[in-house]
């Protein structure tokens, strides 16, 4: 950022002493946020003319813009955080106010009524990709009110949705009088401000083992890592070593090893938790460290479970790899429900309120009762309904309880029974919300780069739109998962083997039409129909449950040859790990507002892999074929994560380049 405008107030009763200093105040204020022209709107002209004129300036630079109130008393890091939104969003500086006329939604700021909850304090940052809106105002009518909240009501107005920049534990007002500015001044000046912006790194509303078992001591790992000088980035690389250490411990399998993998996991849990803190602590945000601290997490996660698995085995324990498959597996398509949900809900917070509004049902009223519930964060049903849905930090306690008591096998049945209880749960509730948005979001992205389309699918969409995108996924994926359990439970055998004739003595081995290979050959070109839908307009009001319901055909498809084929679960677990890490980088750059990896698009898509999969288990190769898999989708990976980090920190473009207003990691 380069420019900022520091804007006259109207009724502004100070004397010329008081505003001069104040004024110098704001200037170093908003130099240290990032600006480096200052430029003065003294009141006395076309002040739509100047933000028009400073709007345009900033837009061809490609940087954002801040504006200020010039009777704003305020803590400077609270101008520092409104330049340095992680989500890379337009943001507004608010305070809590019963009659101030806004509202937050997941976030993300909108217009209210009295009793909506925030007022706006008179300083926000505009994203490059808002700034035509400054671009376009209008001259103020007479006894207009200040600039900067005519930019705000402008905003609103063209649809804009800020990110709500709280005041929380410290302190900003507007002044319009000698008395007021020194009352101001003094509580500010109670307040310490470096140790209320190290509480402020804490997560407001996090879960209830975050909340008490790491956020109420890890401020100060946080503040020995900033004094160290270490980077967020390289807090998580820490932290994975730690959990590639606890997954080392856990594959030794000895009382004592696992209870020291216990104790390395949830340190390593803590580091996650300060790399986050110290991102926001510092303020050092980029979208490849996002990303990063992203896929850190699920990796971290997944190597801890094959530990626990291989552990299990090593001790003669069978079914431990095929639990550790199932929690990785549920585990990914849940979090693919989560980013699209996420998505979703932003979404209906910028649409206009009459057009949901009207929406009612069941869906409306769980609504309403999950905001009721949340605006308690004291209550026993907040902290239930924050647990039941079985987030990271109550998996990883208890991955490290139950390893610690008894054994990777009880420790991943415990974590697979809790993930299918909490996605029957979140996914039933969702749903039924969904439908009373009547918004859609899928198809304001590149469907085909979500859903993970490769060049035949984009090819044959062209001519061939079958309609429904979610009935035709989510049937793929029901008969996907009803061959997976008809093989574990030995309605189907494996298949049988058999050749076909090519000259002489020279056959080709084939194993799918035995028992089971004819269902697997059927399930495989149910999923391949899915692909047919993919050029139709994903916007039904449950349309976002498409990524995820193609990543569960594709990943039971995996399963269900591996169990015909008899593929070493081991392999299996390999083959999944690649393919979520390729998926949750997909979901990571959106989040992350990261550049995509590859402008293009795919090539080999889950259509192609599906299709190369069938054909290597009927050659009788579906071991070498799923390693085979395994290195080319973990090496264009690794690739296009080498590839992002030589780019170097990117921030995102603007409010339009982002789907999720959560920001920070």
């Amino acid at each position: 950022m380069s420019l900022a405008v520091l804007c006259a107030s109207t009724g502004n009763a100070l004397d010329r002493t008081d505003a001069a200093g104040l004024a110098d105040d704001l200037t170093a204020a908003l130099r240290a946020a990032g600006a480096t022209t200052v430029e003065r709107d003294r009141g006395d002209g076309d002040t739509a003319a100047l933000m028009s004129d400073v709007a345009r300036r900033a837009r061809e630079t490609g940087e954002s813009l801040l504006i200020c109130a010039d009777n704003l008393v305020a803590h400077p890091s609270l101008v520092r955080t409104l330049a340095t939104e992680p989500s890379g969003r337009t943001a507004a500086l608010v305070v809590a106010d019963p009659d101030g006329g806004l509202r937050e939604d997941r976030g993300l700021l909108v217009s209210g009524s009295a009793g909506a909850g925030a007022r706006f304090a008179g300083a926000l940052c505009v994203a490059p990709g808002d700034l035509a809106v400054l671009e376009r105002m209008p001259a103020a009518a007479p006894g207009p009110p200040d600039t900067p909240d005519a930019v705000l009501a402008a905003l609103l107005d063209a649809g804009v949705s800020p990110v709500a920049s709280r005041v929380r534990l410290l302190h900003a007002e507007r002044v319009h009088a000698p008395g007021e500015l020194a009352a101001a001044r003094a509580v500010v000046a109670t307040v310490d401000e470096d140790a209320a912006r190290l509480r402020l790194a804490v997560k407001e509303k996090d879960d209830f083992f975050t909340t008490y078992a790491v956020s109420s001591w890890s401020p100060h790992v946080t503040k020995w890592c900033a004094r160290w000088g270490l980077s967020p980035s390289q807090v998580t690389v820490v932290s994975i070593g730690f959990a590639v250490a606890a997954a080392a411990a856990f594959w030794q399998a000895s009382r004592p090893a696992m209870i020291l993998g216990a104790i390395l996991l949830y340190l390593g849990f803590v580091l996650d938790c300060v790399d986050g803190q110290l991102a926001r602590y510092s303020r050092r945000f980029d979208a490849f460290g996002g990303w990063l601290d992203t896929m850190a997490d699920r990796a971290k996660e997944y190597a801890v479970y094959a530990g626990l698995a291989a552990g299990a085995e090593r001790i003669g324990l069978p079914y431990a790899w095929p639990l550790a498959i199932t929690a990785m597996l549920l585990q990914t398509v849940r979090h693919m429900t989560d980013a699209w949900y996420g998505a979703l809900h932003d979404e209906a917070a910028t649409r206009a309120k009459p057009a949901t509004a009207a929406a009612g049902g069941v869906g409306a009223r769980l609504t309403a009762a999950s905001n009721r519930v949340q605006s308690d964060s004291g209550s026993a049903a907040y902290w239930l309904k924050r647990i039941v849905v079985f987030p990271i930090g109550e998996r990883w306690a208890l991955l490290a309880v139950l390893a610690a008591l008894f054994d990777g096998r009880v420790a991943l049945a415990a974590v697979v029974v809790c993930g299918l209880l909490a996605a029957a749960y979140t996914l039933a509730l969702r749903s039924l919300r969904s439908m009373s948005m009547r918004v859609g979001v899928l198809h304001t992205v590149d469907t085909a780069r979500h859903r993970d389309d490769g060049l035949a699918t984009r090819r044959l969409t062209s001519r061939a739109r079958l309609p429904r995108p979610l009935l035709l996924s989510a049937f793929a994926a029901v008969a996907a998962l009803a061959l997976v359990v008809a093989l574990l439970a030995g309605a189907l055998e494996h298949g049988e083997a058999w050749g076909i004739w090519i000259s002489g003595d020279v056959t080709v081995p084939l194993v799918l039409p035995g028992v089971a290979g004819w269902p697997l050959l059927v399930v495989g070109l149910l999923t391949l129909a899915a692909g047919l839908s993919a050029g139709v307009r994903h916007d039904g009001p449950l349309d976002w449950l498409v990524p995820a319901a193609l990543r569960a055909a594709e990943y039971l498809l995996v399963v269900a040859v591996a169990l015909v084929a008899a593929v070493p679960p081991p392999v299996t677990f390999l083959l999944l790990f690649t393919l979520a890490l390729r998926h949750y980088d997909v979901t990571a750059r959106m989040e992350k507002s990261a550049p995509a990896a590859d402008g293009r698009g795919s090539v080999f898509g889950w259509e192609g892999r599906v299709v190369v999969l069938l054909i290597f288990a009927m050659l009788g190769l579906a071991t070498p074929g799923e390693l085979l898999m395994a290195v080319l989708v973990g090496g264009a990976f690794l690739h296009a994560a080498v590839a992002a980090h030589r780019a170097g920190p990117v921030r995102p473009a603007g409010a339009t380049a982002a789907l999720s207003g959560a920001g920070g990691r």
